[in-house]
């Protein structure tokens, strides 16, 4: 077993078989150091930094204390795996090695775990010449290939491979759709529906929540103080359907946008902190509701008439534009044709199906 070994590696997304490669490594060595590095060509759908990184190693390995965390900036650094287009100059390689051993303050006999099929682990069958121009300074470990797992593939549809995902990183990875609309237009049961096809994790509408858990079961002691806390708690709720994401989507039963639009009816005035939980916590896709749906009293609704409802679509349409969403209208008044519409719209935008 050696002391300290060393595994460097962009990550993203840390994969079943990342965390395979660093539990065989951690079994060769007393302590792992784990260096994050900086992509420079992100996925473009998805917005994930070296912290969200960072924070996917931490939570993955916080009960294995042999095993530690860096990032660097460094860009020349020998990966642990390695791709047929890949290039790398073996003298910067060395060099920014030795800035990063320095660093860290690891020893010099710290040993460079790389894939069996890395071409660096086989330099030592070249010829003497050839090693001089190809070998790390670093003893170079090898650790089992991963052939289950295609890196490369992964990185450039991680929903199509969404199984292969570590469960710390899936929450980075899946997209909110919300479904929103007026009183009586469906949208829970839509959310039902859509979570159940998908096999997604789903979060529910806050306000009725809230309503039966702090006001009785009633709104008539709805007021204005009110509506923080359920910003708040649906804010909170979208986070932790999100970190359990079983699926590339994840089901908000209405937004942040609609409770804005619930104050503004019945207080008749915007609330500043909803409207900036609407700008910080966007949600990736919405889908309206239009509603022209038979309205049904279930003893919490109070906005029934052709105008009232008219007037709180309006509502909705306004306060959308006014924080720059563009929500995808589904307007079919048969609820099999919404939920059918519903379906196509996130098999193209999530899944990435065409037509």
């Amino acid at each position: 077993m050696y002391d300290t070994g060393l595994m460097i590696g962009q990550f993203e997304p840390l994969h079943l078989g990342h965390m395979r490669s660093i539990l065989e490594a951690s079994g060769k060595t007393k302590t792992l150091h784990i260096v994050i590095m900086a992509n420079h060509s992100p996925h473009p759908d998805f917005d994930i930094t070296l912290q969200d990184k960072a924070r996917w190693l931490q939570m993955a390995c916080a009960d294995l204390p042999f095993i530690q965390i860096h990032t660097t900036k460094e860009s020349e650094l020998p990966c642990h795996e390695h791709f047929a287009n890949a290039s790398f100059d073996t003298a910067t390689s060395n060099t920014q090695l030795q800035r990063l051993l320095d660093t860290l303050t690891l020893p010099a006999e710290t040993v460079l775990f790389l894939a069996d099929n890395h071409p660096l682990v086989h330099t030592q069958t070249l010829d003497t010449q050839i090693q001089q121009q190809t070998a790390l300074t670093m003893q170079v470990v090898a650790t089992s290939a991963q052939p289950e797992f295609d890196t490369l593939a992964i990185t450039q549809d991680p929903i199509a491979h969404w199984s292969a995902l570590h469960p710390q990183v899936r929450g980075d990875y899946t997209k909110t759709v919300a479904i929103v609309g007026g009183e009586s237009s469906g949208k829970t049961t839509l959310v039902h529906k859509l979570a159940n096809y998908y096999g997604a994790s789903f979060a529910l509408e806050m306000g009725r929540l809230y309503v039966g858990t702090d006001l009785g079961g009633s709104e008539i002691g709805l007021q204005y103080s009110d509506y923080a806390p359920i910003v708040l708690n649906h804010a909170q709720a979208i986070r932790d359907a999100k970190s359990y994401a079983t699926a590339p989507v994840t089901i908000v039963d209405t937004d942040f946008v609609t409770t804005q639009a619930f104050c503004e009816e019945y207080e008749g005035r915007t609330h500043p902190f909803v409207a900036a939980c609407i700008d910080e916590f966007r949600l990736d896709h919405t889908i309206m509701l239009d509603n022209n749906t038979p309205w049904i009293d279930d003893g919490m609704r109070s906005l029934g008439t052709p105008e009232a409802r008219g007037r709180f679509e309006q509502l909705l349409i306004d306060i959308f534009a006014r924080h720059d969403i563009a929500p995808h209208m589904i307007d079919q008044p048969d609820y099999d044709a919404r939920y059918q519409q519903a379906l196509l719209f996130i098999d193209q935008h999530i899944y990435g199906k065409k037509t």
